[in-house]
């Protein structure tokens, strides 16, 4: 039966990776391989408790298929109350290469407030109205994309691999900023650095504000752009702050930064007459947020979650410990694995494998790394995020980037691949030397 469900997961898997060349929404292949796996488990598993053990798992996921409901619909109204385009219309470049660090480092900020995929969407758009030239687009997309991710590795709700992280107590958000902004800042500075010198300056274009999903609205209310800008990225740095006063899982303090957005629009339709065909009311917005990506986190979560109910996953976790027992080679393999296949269920498997590993009151340095902020978990998150960037499928925001611009995948691994590489080894060598700190100060006291 076990041997059945991974060879399920694993069809189910190189499906989902063929999601572009098959034309089909990998939330059909996550689903179904959710359903089949938990069916062969309930026919051929004989476990009289199989129905406490889906509540229980089915509750852990939904905490996260609720907080990312709540944060994509903050996101869409901010968008549609043109808030975003409020940041593009104040930026100014002399060079293409000064626009490249402009945007790079924008991407890095505003990945870790939203998300990579969010973020990558308004900068590679607004390229288009800044750059002619083709190439030129590619290597400035190619490069927002690492920023993106990058941004979103130090975040606690940069990035969905960070959310899960944080959610279930393996990393602290203090724990996760204080240790992992500098080897995200070095991901993103060294590849940007390096293709600055690959760029031939040129005459730069007029900046022009980036056409918005409903520019009437934007139009007619100017002010309420910059106000939804801050009440809404302010809603999102609330929920961290929530759960570290009360103690409640992130997804609570993200309804509640929704509940008070949808009644701020609420008043502001009623007070400003918003027609109700621009769109202003929250109600709305739950309309056109992507739900085939929530649905594929349900699906592939629960079926990550199958294979940690029957056990398969501490067998994996002990073979790893047993052949490999190193957590810098197993967390840099896994981070190359994300530029192949989606991080979100290398993660869940992760946490899965992983998370009994270092028992209450133990002193052995390698189960050290497997307690809350340890280096195992610090280097799962920086490795998930910034490793997807690797290939140009790896990561939503690559292939956001690639669908808008239609960037050749060959092209990518020939010129962004190995600028990532020297970002992504750089920052693992950073976090590695930032774990030696403590111990140096020890010996030197």
């Amino acid at each position: 039966m076990i041997t059945a469900m991974i060879v399920v997961f694993v069809i189910g898997y190189l499906l989902i990776a063929l999601e572009h060349p098959l034309h089909i929404n990998k939330a059909t292949f996550a689903l179904l391989t959710c359903g089949i796996m938990w069916s062969l488990y309930a026919l051929f598993g004989h476990n009289p408790e199989i129905h406490e053990g889906i509540v229980t798992q089915l509750g852990d996921t939904c905490e996260i298929v609720v907080f990312l409901i709540g944060a994509m619909t903050i996101v869409e109204i901010i968008d549609r109350y043109g808030g975003f385009s409020f940041i593009t219309e104040h930026i100014h470049a002399k060079s293409k290469r000064h626009l490249l660090w402009i945007l790079c480092t924008l991407s890095f900020i505003m990945s870790a407030v939203l998300d990579n995929m969010t973020t990558t969407i308004i900068m590679v758009m607004m390229l288009r109205r800044l750059l002619s030239d083709q190439k030129d687009r590619w290597l400035f997309a190619g490069l927002i994309v690492i920023a993106a991710n990058a941004g979103g590795a130090f975040s606690p709700i940069g990035d969905v691999t960070t959310i899960m992280l944080w959610m279930d107590e393996k990393v602290s958000s203090v724990g996760l900023i204080i240790n992992l902004l500098i080897p995200s800042i070095v991901a993103m500075v060294i590849p940007v650095f390096i293709a600055q010198y690959f760029i031939k300056e040129g005459k730069m274009q007029t900046i022009t504000t980036m056409a918005d999903k409903n520019p009437g609205l934007h139009e007619r209310h100017p002010h309420l752009s910059r106000a939804m800008l801050i009440i809404g990225v302010s809603g999102l740095l609330f929920v961290p702050i929530f759960k570290t006063i009360t103690g409640l899982p992130p997804f609570m303090g993200i309804m509640l930064s929704l509940g008070v957005i949808w009644g701020v629009t609420e008043i502001w339709v009623k007070r400003f007459k918003i027609d109700s065909k621009m769109g202003g009311r929250v109600s709305s917005a739950l309309h056109t947020i992507d739900m085939p990506t929530i649905l594929f986190f349900l699906g592939i979560l629960m079926a990550v979650s199958a294979l940690s109910e029957v056990g398969a996953l501490n067998t994996l976790a002990n073979d790893m410990n047993t052949r490999i027992h190193q957590p810098v080679l197993m967390t840099s393999i896994i981070g190359v694995l994300s530029s192949i296949v989606d991080n979100v269920p290398l993660v869940s498997a992760c946490i899965k494998m992983f998370e009994g590993m270092a028992p209450a009151g133990t002193t052995d340095p390698y189960l050290l790394a497997f307690v809350e902020d340890g280096l195992f978990w610090h280097l799962l998150t920086f490795c998930a995020g910034v490793g997807g960037s690797l290939l140009i499928i790896g990561s939503a925001a690559g292939v956001v980037a690639m669908g808008i611009e239609k960037i050749p995948f060959f092209w990518y691994v020939k010129h962004i691949t190995l600028l990532a590489l020297a970002g992504y080894v750089a920052g693992i060598a950073i976090i590695c030397i930032e774990s030696l700190f403590p111990i140096f100060m020890q010996v030197a006291g």
